[in-house]
């Protein structure tokens, strides 16, 4: 995580964060004593992160978060479920709760969905709806005053406090038997390469924004630190074949097992480059932005994304990720799906316009199948060294920086969550009258284990502490 740099509005000083917690027991052997003791290279560190015989703490401790964003608003009609209740039910009085249009694509993980509607936005200020809508969404505090002007409310700058995900993030790091190797990561798909207040929702502290990456190739050399110039890509593993072996030579079955499993997503991801080497490759930033919002490479990059989110959790690399989808006010032109406007233009069309909202429909419910295909590569993969799968110890939760479109109504922002590893009872449609999202927030905080976090973002949305009911 690699914070841009810092603007000029004023700061505030940062939440207060928790007291680092006493450590537990480290492990015999550290994973750079064992590479010294083998006289093997560094290189081959990345693979270790996850090996149960070298772990500082329990693998039954891991809990994952993975953040996804998708923009402009839904079609709330064909978003929201007609009724709370159980999405498995199967009494004759308690039918189950039908899954609408857009979430159709969660049929297989229907016992590992929660949707939330009635959890508002409340954060006002300075800026536009989008604008706040992105900057508050995960930090709950409003933006600085600056010189960004969106609309026709007042101009804005950078939001004014920490993110989420880093407050979990920074919780993590600072115990030893939780910290990894990256903390957290910041994936993107087609995120325009300007920086502004409606691009960037990840915060590392007041007034510094974190810019996601939506390069697949670039994140793969962030997580394996090897790779050579796209045309005359060499493998990883190629390079550490002997080292790897040696390693695995030295270490439990469980461990080897894992190495084998790490090694294999490693090689099937390079094969993956290699076949979309040239077609993954998004424009350049000195391109016409027309042509990256009309891109149809979306697909493959989205794909490829989260082929590294899958392989950055098995391997342990951080604990926390966010997937940005585009950006607020994002425009792309969905042209795989048979539609030629762009997502902002038919956002804005009113409800009455039935092709828009049908369009519309069919945009977030292919994102849905893109979460869907995330949650079902967790689901195949082993937790390393624990017991199920990784969706089983990791909740997704995905996310928009409005309730609908036209009306940049900041209520009912969509919260759907899915998966396991935080404690909610899952399975569930729930409605709620209307709470601040700051209060959300503070739950999926203590959920990690960070309880003396009283309060996040705007201390007047919290008051009541965490959001109640989802255990």
């Amino acid at each position: 995580m690699t914070p841009e740099p810092r603007r000029s509005e004023p700061r505030r000083s940062e939440p207060r964060r928790s007291e680092p917690r006493r450590s537990a027991p480290r492990p015999s052997l550290s994973r750079r004593g064992l590479l010294r003791r083998l006289g093997v290279g560094t290189a081959v560190l990345p693979f270790l992160g996850n090996l149960p015989s070298l772990a500082a703490g329990p693998a039954a401790d891991r809990r994952r978060l993975v953040i996804v964003f998708t923009p402009d608003g839904v079609v709330k009609k064909n978003f929201w479920p007609a009724a709370a209740g159980s999405f498995t039910a199967t009494g004759p009085d308690a039918p189950a709760v039908e899954l609408p249009p857009i979430l159709r694509p969660f049929e297989p993980f229907r016992d590992r969905l929660l949707t939330l509607q009635g959890v508002h936005d409340k954060v006002g200020g300075d800026g536009d709806r989008h604008m706040r809508g992105m900057g508050c969404l995960l930090t709950g505090i409003e933006l600085f005053p600056g010189n960004i002007q969106g609309g026709g409310d007042t101009p804005a700058g950078w939001a004014s406090g920490l993110s989420i995900d880093q407050e979990i993030r920074n919780h993590l790091q600072s115990r030893p038997e939780t910290a990894t190797r990256f903390g957290s990561l910041e994936f993107g798909v087609l995120v325009p390469e300007r920086a502004d207040t409606w691009t960037r929702m990840v915060y590392a502290g007041p007034n510094r924004p974190v810019a996601p990456i939506d390069d697949p190739y670039q994140m793969f050399q962030k997580l394996y630190g090897r790779m050579k110039d796209r045309e005359s890509m060499q493998s990883v593993l190629d390079e550490l074949r002997e080292d790897l072996a040696t390693v695995a030579g030295a270490v439990p079955a469980e461990d080897r097992r894992i190495l084998e499993e790490h090694a294999a997503l490693v090689r099937d991801f390079e094969q993956e480059l290699a076949r979309h080497r040239e077609s993954a490759d998004h424009p350049v930033p000195v391109l016409e932005q027309g042509v990256v919002e009309q891109n149809d490479r979306m697909p493959t990059i989205s794909r490829m994304q989260i082929e590294l989110v899958v392989s950055s959790l098995a391997a342990d690399f951080a604990r926390v990720t966010t997937l940005q989808f585009t950006n607020s006010v994002g425009q792309p032109h969905m042209k795989w799906l048979g539609i030629d406007e762009g997502q902002h233009e038919l956002s804005h069309e009113p409800n009455s316009n039935e092709a828009a909202q049908e369009k519309l429909t069919k945009i977030d419910a292919w994102y849905a199948g893109e979460i869907a295909h995330l949650a079902r590569r967790l689901a195949e993969t082993p937790e390393p060294g624990g017991s199920g799968s990784l969706l089983d110890h990791t909740t997704i939760l995905w996310t928009n920086e409005l309730g609908e479109g036209n009306s940049h109504s900041l209520e009912d922002i969509p919260w759907v969550l899915l998966g396991g590893g935080l404690g909610f009872a899952t399975g569930r449609a729930l409605r709620f009258s209307g709470v601040p999202h700051n209060r959300l927030l503070l739950a999926l905080a203590h959920a990690f284990g960070h309880t003396d976090l009283a309060r996040f973002g705007n201390p007047d949305y919290c008051g009541d502490g965490p959001l109640t009911g989802l255990a």
